[in-house]
């Protein structure tokens, strides 16, 4: 199924700081999570078609909260940034006990987007996100981001390596780009495609177990 899907009013929901305001969804529930920095913002308001939909800043580690967004079809959580080395000890505990709570109700989240720089090798947080989403069993997708700022050699290469560092195929990344655009559409696709999985799962194998023939006397 590769019929992308439609975004025609995101709007915002609410802010969560603690698990007991985290929303429980009625329709899929995707995530997006990656380090400070990463341009989840942009990112977020590429997909919506809007500028200002979720806040953009030029200061890292300013998403302190779940943000949620109703993109339609799914509803879109923007999860605190990790691993911005400013902040204090206290607040990273705090982002991480957020994190951990969000996830831990896995029941709720049909996919995670994990964004990582095209430019850069995946950070040590990244690798620990990865992991963490392994350990859970929680499906997820990578997105690379700021993929303008490399030339299609350049982003060919890193988009290899990155694929490397995390073990993963490079059929399993999306490169996009939240200031020309590019990307969009794959990402849409792939939306399409959680979604649909969540509204029709497929059925569950059937085993048929041939009983055995019983021996003629």
């Amino acid at each position: 199924m590769n019929e992308k899907i439609i975004i025609k009013n995101a709007t915002f929901i609410t802010s969560a700081a603690r698990k007991e305001q985290f929303i429980k969804p009625d329709k899929p529930m995707i995530a997006v999570c990656g380090k400070s920095n990463v341009g989840k913002s942009s990112f977020i308001n590429m997909l919506a078609g809007k500028k200002k939909l979720a806040k953009t800043s030029s200061e890292p580690g300013r998403t302190r909260l779940v943000n949620y967004f109703d993109f339609g079809q799914f509803i879109l959580a923007d999860l605190p940034g990790y691993g911005f080395a400013r902040v204090s000890k206290i607040e990273k505990e705090k982002w991480a006990k957020t994190l951990d709570a969000f996830f831990k109700a896995k029941e709720n989240v049909s996919h995670v987007l994990m964004l990582v720089d095209a430019r850069h090798d995946p950070t040590a947080d990244d690798l620990q996100m990865m992991e963490y989403l392994h350990y859970h069993i929680l499906p997820f997708t990578v997105v690379l981001t700021k993929a303008d700022k490399l030339s299609k050699m350049k982003l060919k290469e890193h988009k290899k390596a990155i694929a490397a560092d995390l073990y993963l195929g490079e059929g399993n990344l999306l490169a996009t780009s939240a200031e020309t655009g590019y990307g969009k559409e794959d990402v849409l696709i792939k939306l399409g495609q959680i979604v649909a999985l969540k509204q029709d799962p497929p059925e569950p194998l059937e085993v048929e177990v041939e009983e055995e023939n019983e021996m003629e006397e």
